[in-house]
């Protein structure tokens, strides 16, 4: 979509105001389930422009609807309020070399703030979608946010939603597939005792290194790509301790549902061998992601042509196509046609050096307003 002289000229005389926007949105603490600081500036600069028909949900989004009411065909365009940092004060920002330094800032507040602007020239022209439209900064996408925000649009406007569209990441990539995952805390008890008074007696470090072992030995389905990890290992209380508990963090993903399926079998078989050892294994699920279902190919090719061509004709980048995980997983799970691609330029995400190309910044704002408005008639 060729945007106008009108949103060309807004673009132009906001660019400070955008600028401004994302310097102090990406101060603003939000570490996943967290989110309540971020989400109050947002329903606050809604409220400002005379959106209060928006609203926070429980899972603690920001909802702008447009149009919903009666509508059974709605198209939702988000981007997430939560950083994967944990940090619950002001996050540092330095600018400096034309870019801008900041946790989180490309993953994803400068793609929030390019929706946020676009939402400015919505309702200060007052206009109507087409079609249903629902502006939402949600929250939960990162790690254990466990895709709580989209999942929570996804269930109460079910059956409404007919496109699903997330700003996330940087220029020339557009996510169209899912890779789903599985997440665990698993912990292993057992008797433990005096190292040398009690030799003999069950070692849970042990046992928890015969299991990681056991789990590592399976070869991965080959249908799509399927990995496994185990992040983390902790247990024990001295070197003269028989451990009496350890525990791990561990994870399998693919992108293909029944692949996905082959590892929970097998990750489940493994701990029940292992009770059946007389150990006592204690499994917490900390996240499932979806991966996707039955989709329209037809629907969903044609969606992510549009959101290439308009992110290639505004960047001059060749867009690249793929699976990954991201809030598109619980739409594309339901059928729902659905894509990720993302209005900035920059690098470092999931680092303390994550860095923003400032002058990226006016060409994401266009990108939103291209995908955007080709919903509106009078755009």
């Amino acid at each position: 979509m060729i945007l106008s002289e009108r949103v060309n000229n807004f673009l132009a005389a906001n660019k400070q105001y955008h600028y401004d926007m994302t310097v102090e949105l990406a101060q603003i603490p939000a570490p996943s389930n967290k989110e309540e600081k971020r989400a109050a500036w947002v329903k606050n600069y809604f409220d400002s422009l005379g959106g209060t028909q928006s609203y926070i949900d429980d899972a603690l989004n920001v909802v702008l609807p447009l149009n919903c009411d009666g509508c059974d065909e709605i198209v939702v365009f988000m981007a997430h309020t939560d950083v994967v940092f944990p940090d619950e004060t002001p996050l540092p920002l330095e600018i400096r070399d034309g870019k801008i330094f900041c946790p989180g800032i490309c993953d994803d507040t400068a793609n929030l703030t390019a929706l946020l602007l676009i939402a400015k020239y919505i309702l200060e022209n007052n206009l109507t979608p087409k079609t249903g439209i629902l502006i939402v900064a949600n929250s939960g996408e990162e790690g254990l946010g466990n895709l709580k925000g989209s999942r929570q649009i996804m269930k109460d406007y079910e059956g409404r939603i007919k496109e699903f569209i997330s700003f996330d990441g940087t220029f020339g990539y557009i996510c169209n597939d899912a890779v789903g995952s599985h997440r665990y805390s698993v912990e292993i008890k057992t008797e433990g005792g005096h190292s040398y008074g009690n030799f003999g007696n069950r070692n849970a470090i042990a046992f928890l290194a015969s299991m990681i072992d056991t789990l590592y030995t399976i070869k991965v389905p080959p249908i799509g790509k399927t990995t496994y990890n185990v992040g983390t290992i902790e247990g024990g209380t001295s070197v003269n301790t028989i451990a009496q508990n350890a525990k791990m963090l561990y994870e399998y993903r693919s992108d293909n549902m029944e692949s996905l399926a082959i590892m929970e079998k097998f990750f489940n078989s493994v701990c029940e061998s292992y009770r059946n050892m007389g150990v006592e294994v204690n499994v917490e699920i900390l996240g499932k992601r979806p991966c996707k279902g039955i989709v329209d190919e037809e629907k969903l090719a044609k969606l992510t042509a549009k959101a290439a061509a308009i992110s290639e004709m505004y960047t001059g980048i060749k867009c690249g196509f793929g699976a990954s995980s991201t809030d598109c997983n619980t739409p594309l799970s339901m059928g729902v046609p659905a894509v990720c691609l993302g209005l900035c330029e920059g690098r470092g995400a999931h680092t303390r050096g994550e860095w923003l190309e400032i002058d990226s910044l006016p060409t994401g704002a266009k990108i939103a307003a291209a995908f955007i408005g080709d919903y509106f008639t009078d755009f």
